[in-house]
């Protein structure tokens, strides 16, 4: 596998180009994101480490950069920031995971495997509707009548998996599966925060409700 470093601690660089490399991947190392992001429009990667603190422009905006580019690669968030928001914002961003500094090594490769694991055939529908809900997959664009959604790329994904299960009630260990990757809990309320804001954004406007809360079991879309 092919991985894109962008990080511009030379230690902590080396440090995992040295491990990659150890463990059969190929890695391309670049200390700005300016250059990273030109690298990543020009090759082709598995998947991405990406540092929060970068010089001229923090990590999460050259997230935002990649993923406006519509580049679906996976992209693994390294920080040395604790709070629960700094993480929230680099997955809210489009991170498909994040791991604190100081990490292990071991920990990083087991993630790395988790996120490029994700299928990524194309999806057999391109549009999908419920009642005056509409999400184009091709242009990451969702309206609702008249109105554009200002959504974020991970308020998208949700969105895009409950569309595709209407009326059925989805779980929040589901949604950690399918839209975040992930095979444990991270206890934290990753999910019940993303999706206050997706309703917001869907619902409150509007004089109909279409995403409701299953009190103890999940989340459900419906056009009623």
């Amino acid at each position: 596998m092919q991985i894109l470093i962008i990080e511009d601690d030379t230690e902590t660089a080396q440090y995992l180009s040295r491990g990659l490399k150890e463990a059969g991947w190929d890695t391309q190392w670049h200390d700005n994101p300016q250059a990273g992001i030109l690298a990543l429009s020009s090759h082709s990667f598995d998947a991405v480490i990406l540092d929060r603190m970068l010089p001229g422009m923090d990590g999460v905006d050259a997230l935002r950069l990649i993923r406006g580019a519509n580049v679906d690669t996976p992209v693994l968030m390294l920080t040395a920031r604790t709070s629960i928001d700094d993480r929230v914002e680099g997955l809210d961003a489009g991170a498909d995971d994040y791991l604190l500094k100081p990490f292990a090594l071991s920990e990083l490769i087991a993630r790395l495997k988790i996120i490029t694991r994700r299928p990524k055939a194309a999806p057999e529908e391109t549009h999908l509707q419920l009642g005056d809900l509409r999400l184009d997959r091709m242009k990451r664009t969702a309206h609702r009548g008249s109105f554009l959604l200002d959504l974020s790329p991970l308020e998208f994904k949700l969105l895009d998996y409950l569309m595709q299960h209407p009326g059925e009630v989805v779980t929040r260990t589901i949604l950690l599966e399918k839209v975040w990757g992930y095979r444990f809990d991270p206890k934290t309320s990753l999910v019940q925060t993303h999706m206050s804001r997706l309703r917001a954004k869907v619902d409150k406007p509007f004089d109909s409700e279409m995403i409701r809360t299953v009190r103890g079991s999940g989340y459900v879309i419906s056009a009623e």
